[in-house]
């Protein structure tokens, strides 16, 4: 069945030049009986030729070890979810359930004062104001200039990652992105009791993935260092919400 699209909500609707007439009345298009209308029959309408037949075959086919990064027999409750990220020349991973949200690069803007090497200022996400850290400086790296990206799959650009532990939210800047993993407890390494570099002594575990050596980071011990820089920032900060626009 084919469905006529009309998508009025991106000509005079909400993301179009806002000028039909029902937005008086109903605020945004997804209370429109007209674009209800259309994702009801969107929903309801049949599958392409061969479309069932696809997805029957794909989802018979045993998972792969690509698929859940780990050996095979392996039990579903000892594996662990975490985000890898790219912070100068260093991997790191940290567990995805800390992880509130990933956003593009926002402005960062400095407190008088207060600014130091580790707490770079407060930013605006949402309309939410954050402090923001440099994780870069916390574990001590050296900065890196026109360092060649990866071939693996990965998102190559800054992202702002919003990070919270206890209940107290931080916001950092990564260098590269990679993508949510999964691994099993096993593949989890202790780390070098020999310590050589500043960012080993925050590194709980260590990952070896994709030919490369991804820290797992100790959460809680970040949480307490970034107390330790950041415990007065409600009260810098409070003087400042004033002069930061969306």
């Amino acid at each position: 069945m084919e469905i006529p699209i009309s998508y009025c909500w991106h000509q005079i609707g909400i993301t179009g030049d806002k000028s039909c007439p029902q937005l008086k009345e109903v605020i945004h298009c997804r209370n429109c009986s007209v674009y209800s209308s259309f994702g009801r029959a969107l929903f309801e309408r049949e599958p392409p030729k061969g479309y069932l037949e696809e997805w029957t075959n794909l989802l018979a086919q045993p998972l792969s070890e690509k698929t859940i990064n780990a050996p095979e027999n392996q039990p579903k409750e000892s594996t662990t979810s975490v985000i890898i990220f790219r912070l100068e020349k260093e991997w790191f991973a940290l567990p995805v359930n800390l992880i509130k949200e990933i956003t593009s690069v926002v402005w960062v803007h400095t407190l008088p004062h207060r600014s130091n090497h580790i707490l770079r200022g407060i930013v605006n996400i949402r309309g939410e104001i954050l402090t923001c850290v440099s994780l870069s400086n916390l574990l001590n790296l050296k900065p890196t200039k026109n360092l060649s990206k990866t071939a693996q799959p990965s998102i190559n650009y800054p992202r702002m990652i919003v990070l919270e532990i206890q209940e107290n939210r931080w916001v950092f800047e990564a260098d590269e992105l990679d993508k949510v993993h999964r691994f099993y407890s096993n593949q989890f390494q202790d780390s070098p009791t020999a310590l050589s570099k500043h960012h080993d002594t925050y590194t709980q575990k260590i990952i070896n993935f994709n030919h490369k050596k991804v820290n797992y980071l100790d959460s809680e011990l970040l949480f307490y260092e970034l107390l330790f820089y950041t415990y007065s920032r409600s009260q810098s900060s409070s003087n400042n919400i004033e002069t930061i626009n969306p």
